[in-house]
């Protein structure tokens, strides 16, 4: 009975978080092609639940790795960029069907910018083995962002069985924005500092 409990638990690539990441990052590609067909309502609640899964498993696998002690350095690489990945995916599909327009547009772009400069910024302070902490306003950043994703991916199935669900998916996106720029100012500040140290030491 327990070699169940030995396998599952079992630590390297593939660890029962990463494997939840390799799912987070399949994920992408089906709901791509899934939103080619952004009319039809089962597609639109079918991409629902897979990004809902997708969603869960960005908590679990973070979740099973500290409580398992299964950490890997694969695994502090990949989960950041299947998050990055889903985002930007999902929010360049719901630009190109026309469920975020118009002002809403620099909603979306303010995240997909933010996203690059954090990206840029996690290497260049990788190379000095310097670690910026996840805050707190940037996990509150993450929910809102996923709820806001959540909202629009379901689009006008979802305006059926939830009056203005699209609606609060805009709202929560440019709430998200908000606390994209806040977190975003918060990396490139630290990045800023740990950039002038560098320069200063160098003869």
């Amino acid at each position: 009975m327990t070699i169940l409990p030995d396998a599952i638990r079992r630590r390297g690539p593939w660890s029962l978080p990463n494997l939840l990441t390799y799912g987070r990052i399949l994920a992408i590609p089906a709901l791509v092609a899934i939103l080619f067909w952004p009319r039809d309502d089962w597609m639109r609640w079918l991409a629902l639940g897979i990004y809902t899964l997708a969603a869960v498993t960005d908590y679990l696998d973070g979740y099973i790795a500290r409580a398992w002690s299964q950490q890997s350095a694969i695994g502090r690489m990949l989960d950041p960029i299947a998050d990055k990945l889903l985002v930007c995916a999902l929010l360049l599909m719901l630009v190109a069907d026309g469920t975020i327009h118009g002002w809403s547009l620099w909603a979306a772009i303010v995240i997909l910018c933010r996203e690059i400069l954090v990206s840029g910024l996690r290497e260049f302070l990788a190379e000095l083995k310097v670690s910026v902490p996840v805050s707190r306003i940037a996990k509150w950043k993450t929910t809102a962002q996923l709820l806001a994703l959540g909202f629009l991916v379901a689009g006008p199935a979802g305006d059926k069985v939830l009056p203005h669900n699209t609606q609060i998916g805009i709202v929560m996106l440019w709430v998200a924005a908000a606390l994209t720029i806040y977190t975003g100012w918060d990396y490139f500040n630290a990045g800023i500092r740990h950039m002038v140290e560098e320069d200063a030491r160098t003869p």
